[in-house]
């Protein structure tokens, strides 16, 4: 089958033939439709992620249908059209038991653990357990993001931050999962504040649903966090309700937490290269809460395909962006330089 793969970290991937999997007992193998191109991909294959072993085919988000099944799989069956969260749990731990196979401490996860949806067919463990069924005539741009980007931001804004209609949000980093904040945080009634250094990606963020946006270039994050703050002065003088630092850098997060008003609520989405240094005296003295969001269990797909069906959510207007799986390899290096970047690219297995 064909594959992107690299052999060396930050060095250009290739587009090579490689031998096809087969499926595990208790796993699938999936013809790929569409995958999606994701900066936790960028982070993977610059050697940020230790679980990754060379050579390694990248990809987490996807589409496709079951080419093969393994003989312990009984609730899916061959030509079935599906998705997957990005982080698969074992099925059997007391965390997947629960309904929170997104924190399994035996998950795998495909471009991370294994090879990944980078190719023509990509391997899924423990199927029954991650698999999620997705209807026929939902395009494949409405799909891939919900693997990751798309999921990840939900269960962060709606499940960890538990975010209720009013309140106050503010996002920083306008890339694809903090575009998916913000179609999110809109549709469930909040008002949203989008933060980035693209004029082209804070345009997106206002179309899809952010009421005020800050170009934080050449702020400081105390002079950002005031300028965050400063938006929605009129009725929230003490800061904003929930903060999402969906770019990853310890500038943001230290902005991020410096908007929050009183028991707010901060979401970290984006992925550091290192650890950052949090204002912990001020998460003490304001009683904030510093929550992680890690994907999103495939037990809690149910509620989010079923508000991408009816249209109350839209995924598919993020995707700015069709490429072939020839391209993919320019497309991993064009993530070097983000800024300007402004909504999401997905790899169309068919071109």
């Amino acid at each position: 089958m064909r594959a992107i793969v690299f052999d060396q970290f930050s060095v250009r991937p290739q587009l090579l033939d490689i031998d096809a999997p087969t499926a595990p007992d208790a796993g699938v193998v999936i013809d790929v439709e569409a995958t999606g191109v994701c900066r936790s991909d960028h982070h993977a294959w610059s050697g940020h992620d230790s679980t990754i072993t060379l050579p390694h085919v990248p990809g987490h988000e996807l589409v496709g249908r079951i080419a093969s099944a393994g003989a312990a799989v009984t609730g899916f069956t061959v030509g079935q059209r599906v998705t997957v969260p990005f982080v698969c749990g074992c099925g059997t731990c007391r965390w997947c038991v629960s309904g929170n196979a997104q924190v399994c401490p035996n998950q795998t996860q495909p471009g991370f653990t294994h090879f990944g949806s980078w190719a023509d067919q990509v391997v899924i463990h423990n199927a029954d357990a991650n698999l999620v069924a997705v209807p026929e005539d939902l395009p494949a741009a409405a799909v891939v993001g919900l693997g990751c980007r798309f999921a990840t931001a939900f269960h962060g804004l709606r499940t960890r931050a538990r975010l209720a209609a009013g309140e106050t949000v503010a996002v920083f980093g306008c890339g694809g999962v903090g575009l998916s904040a913000i179609i999110i945080a809109h549709a469930l009634g909040a008002k949203v504040v989008a933060v980035d250094v693209s004029d082209a990606a804070l345009a997106s963020a206002r179309d899809l649903g952010a009421a005020q946006c800050v170009n934080a270039r050449d702020l400081d994050p105390d002079a950002l966090s005031a300028e965050v703050v400063a938006q929605f002065a009129s009725t929230n003088p003490d800061g904003v309700d929930v903060t999402v630092d969906a770019l990853g850098r310890a500038d943001t997060i230290r902005a991020a937490i410096g908007a929050l008003a009183p028991l707010g609520r901060h979401v970290q989405i984006g992925l550091l290269p290192d650890e950052p240094v949090v204002d912990v005296p001020r998460v003490i003295a304001l009683e904030l809460s510093v929550l992680g969001s890690h994907g999103m269990a495939a037990a809690d797909y149910p509620e989010l395909v079923d508000l991408v069906v009816d249209g109350r959510l839209r995924p598919q207007d993020l995707v700015t962006n069709v490429i072939g799986l020839d391209e993919a390899p320019a497309a991993m290096e064009a993530m070097n330089t983000p800024a300007g970047a402004a909504g999401m690219t997905i790899i169309d297995l068919a071109r």
